[in-house]
């Protein structure tokens, strides 16, 4: 662990990943909630068309849609790098919170909105102190999903990473292929620790939020 946090092309590439999943979790978590609650409250043409595309980063394998973003940006003239990584996952990691927000909102009672109106309050308020709590829950589990994805994610970076731009995956690979050192091994420890703990925090709150829906029913 001594020899992986003095090596400071591996340690690079550690803060690589936190500044790109750090920024990926906040973009994604934003809009997939804003996309998750859209698609649960409103009725419009073409909706089922529209949810269908908006989950095809799900559905399809993650080389396709690393080739997709490695064209979209060389079509673009986008130079590959940090940026271009964290704009991928931000793309990758969305419709994972929109999901757990949804299937989050699926219980809501409209009654509660409501009520909060004729009490006096306005939209923002109504939506800020009743709608927001209750999808916090979804919300903190779809960041963390969302965070869990972006640090473990290779196949996506490959692509779309430049020079300066590697992140911790794709680091261990390329230490791997020459052998597989003390740093790697404590690299590679650090990384599925970081990853468990994170899921099993995501887990404990989806399991909170399902207890929850269970005592209000």
């Amino acid at each position: 662990y001594i020899k992986a946090i003095n090596n400071e092309s591996l340690f690079d590439a550690f803060i690589n990943s936190l500044i790109v999943a750090g920024i990926s979790t906040v973009v994604s978590t934003i809009l997939g909630a804003m996309l998750g609650l859209a698609l649960y409250r409103f009725s419009f043409p073409g909706k089922n068309a529209y949810d269908g595309w908006i989950h095809l980063p799900i559905i399809i394998p993650e080389i396709c849609m690393g080739v997709s973003m490695l064209a979209f940006f060389a079509w673009l003239e986008i130079p590959l790098g940090l940026f271009t990584i964290t704009v991928s996952h931000i793309a990758f990691s969305l419709p994972f919170v929109a999901v757990v927000v949804r299937a989050r909102m699926a219980g809501f009672d409209h009654s509660l909105e409501e009520s909060s109106l004729d009490l006096g309050a306005n939209q923002f308020q109504t939506f800020l102190y009743v709608t927001l709590p209750y999808m916090m829950p979804g919300v903190v589990a779809g960041a963390l999903l969302a965070l869990t994805l972006s640090l473990d994610d290779f196949v996506i970076t490959f692509f779309t990473s430049g020079p300066g731009s590697t992140t911790l995956p794709i680091k261990i690979f390329s230490m791997v292929r020459f052998s597989v050192t003390p740093e790697v091994n404590a690299a590679s420890t650090v990384l599925i620790v970081l990853t468990l703990l994170l899921s099993v925090v995501a887990m404990i709150i989806q399991s909170r939020d399902k207890n929850s829906k269970g005592l209000t029913v």
